[in-house]
């Protein structure tokens, strides 16, 4: 494993999850469940993995439906509450600096879904921190289709995570700002930028198409129920979640906990939220 000594992380948890709408109207995105699991547990489960835990060791921010995240993460982490509207990337890590306080800082993205069949969650991205300088920028990556198109890092697509050093994260202010165009290009400019491989899945669980492939691969090709669901119909390649009833017939869909499925029913390719929210995937 990997050595954490003198590293911290951050989770960011504050954003709207715009595309993913209207799933994130009644719930973050980063406590959508992906195979019954919010998305922000994974998180921490990962971390934990690595051996960042408790409330010196790992931080979260909130702001968007911010309540819900603050009880969720409960005394698991600290937590940094942004006031009004989420202060993007940059500035959510920049708000953190006097608790970060010259640490490195490993920071994740709750909505980032990685899954290696080889590592369990931690040391699937410890790679990340292996022989880590303190002083460079480290990002965890996979090879783009394309490797010139806009928005990838010598030639790989970002998976979710990176690693900063402090000297950088000391002069982020904690106002709008993305962590993309404050640390990530100037790093890259100044040939300080590394990217570390990925080998597992890695799913931006963004929009509701990748979200439900996020929950399909967490299925593993199989149905995923909770044992507290009621199943009396079909179930196909489908999540179904704590509390769940499904009447009806479902096939790769996501059945969100407490969620009903009437007889009679039949849903393909969907999400279904409490009784009367349908969300096709497509």
């Amino acid at each position: 494993m990997a050595p954490v000594d003198g590293i911290c992380a951050v989770v960011l948890a504050a954003g709207e999850g715009t595309r993913l709408r209207p799933l994130t109207e009644r719930v973050p995105k980063a406590l959508c469940p992906v195979g019954n699991v919010p998305l922000l547990d994974r998180a921490l489960a990962r971390l934990d993995g690595l051996g960042l835990s408790g409330p010196t060791r790992v931080a979260v921010n909130a702001c968007y439906l911010g309540d819900q995240v603050v009880e969720r993460v409960g005394s698991r982490a600290h937590l940094s509450v942004e006031p009004g509207s989420p202060l993007g990337t940059a500035g959510g890590v920049g708000r953190l600096r006097d608790w970060i306080d010259g640490r490195g800082v490993l920071v994740g993205n709750a909505d980032a879904y990685l899954s290696d069949p080889a590592a369990p969650p931690g040391p699937d991205i410890a790679a990340l921190l292996d022989g880590w300088d303190g002083d460079s920028v480290r990002l965890l990556g996979q090879p783009a289709s394309d490797p010139t198109a806009p928005g990838t890092f010598d030639g790989h697509v970002f998976t979710g995570f990176s690693l900063l050093p402090w000297r950088l994260v000391r002069e982020l202010p904690a106002t709008f700002g993305d962590l993309v165009r404050a640390v990530w290009r100037p790093a890259e400019a100044a040939g300080r930028l590394d990217v570390v491989p990925f080998r597992g899945t890695f799913i931006d669980t963004g929009t509701p198409a990748d979200y439900l492939a996020a929950n399909l691969h967490a299925a593993g090709g199989d149905s995923l129920i909770d044992p507290t669901a009621r199943v009396t119909g079909r179930c196909h390649r489908s999540v179904v979640g704590a509390g769940a009833t499904v009447r009806g017939t479902v096939s790769r869909s996501v059945i969100w906990p407490n969620a009903t499925v009437d007889t009679g029913e039949n849903l393909r390719d969907v999400i279904r939220v409490d009784a009367d929210l349908t969300v096709p995937a497509a």
